[in-house]
């Protein structure tokens, strides 16, 4: 079975290498040093990844809005997708995924608009990115209404949608809203995405996910994070991520072995989140080029 090799964490990279953490978390290196998004995808691509997201997953209008810059929106979202666009074509292949991530906040379903209007929010960044991007790609929905909002919107443009679900990190046949991840088998039937990916859970929790994903009639892929777990006082727009500690025990190697357990159970698309940088992607390509 071939692995298509996945890009890993843009926001913890781009706050690692800015040396600060900010409540627009990846949004702040759009904003001040868009050079180091460009070498952050240089990076990915140099060490085998074989798409480009961009880094567009906070560039959204509630985000922006409590931040005072709502008006930048359609500026950032287009240099964020120019830049991914540009350092794919400096490496010669590949694909560039528009990424969306979760009105309200990550990892807090209950914040989130209702799915039909959220869907109006997600269709109009799908049409801002959809010069530029080859798939959209909605990240961490972590509920089904959630995900129904993101399938919905980002389905106006007629380009494939791939679809990341966030499971409970301590039982990962849930999503984090508390809903079995079986749940959402329905909604692909409904709307089709191209792509059904685990995200932005521990690798444990991913691998416990990806069985109950088998059933579901499109590929499967998986893209954990390296934090310890998610602190309850990361829970509005404005928290900064160093209220988040990194594992200590998952290196590139040690990543790599979750990975191929991953493939074992069917992902045919894997890469990294938050806190796996171009190291681990270069072991990923290691071991799934070979």
């Amino acid at each position: 079975m071939s692995v298509t090799v996945l890009d890993g964490g843009m926001g913890q990279e781009l706050v690692a290498r800015m040396g600060r953490a900010t409540g627009l978390w990846a949004t702040q290196a759009l904003l001040e040093a868009p050079e180091i998004v460009r070498a952050v995808h240089d990076d990915y691509f140099a060490a085998g990844a074989q798409v480009a997201t961009t880094n567009t997953y906070g560039v959204l209008p509630d985000r922006l809005e409590k931040h005072n810059i709502a008006d930048s929106l359609k500026r950032l979202t287009d240099l964020a997708c120019q830049i991914a666009v540009e350092a794919r074509d400096a490496h010669g292949s590949g694909d560039v995924l528009g990424s969306v991530g979760p009105l309200g906040f990550s990892y807090q379903p209950h914040l989130a608009p209702p799915s039909e209007r959220a869907a109006e929010a997600y269709a109009e960044l799908a049409e801002r990115q959809s010069p530029y991007v080859d798939a959209h790609i909605a990240e961490t929905m972590a509920s089904v209404d959630q995900a129904k909002g993101a399938l919905m919107g980002l389905g106006v443009t007629g380009k494939p949608v791939w679809l990341a679900l966030s499971v409970s990190d301590e039982n990962g046949t849930l999503l984090r809203s508390g809903e079995p991840l079986r749940d959402v088998l329905p909604l692909l039937a409904e709307y089709d995405p191209a792509v059904v990916l685990i995200n932005c859970s521990v690798p444990e929790a991913v691998s416990q996910a990806l069985p109950e994903l088998a059933e579901c009639g499109r590929p499967v892929g998986a893209y954990a994070n390296g934090f310890t777990g998610i602190s309850d006082s990361f829970n509005k727009i404005g928290a900064t991520v160093d209220l988040l500690s990194a594992r200590t025990d998952l290196g590139p190697e040690a990543y790599a072995k979750f990975a191929e357990d991953w493939a074992s159970k069917g992902a045919t698309l894997i890469g990294g989140c938050c806190e796996v940088g171009p190291a681990h992607i270069a072991e990923l390509a290691r071991r799934f080029s070979a």
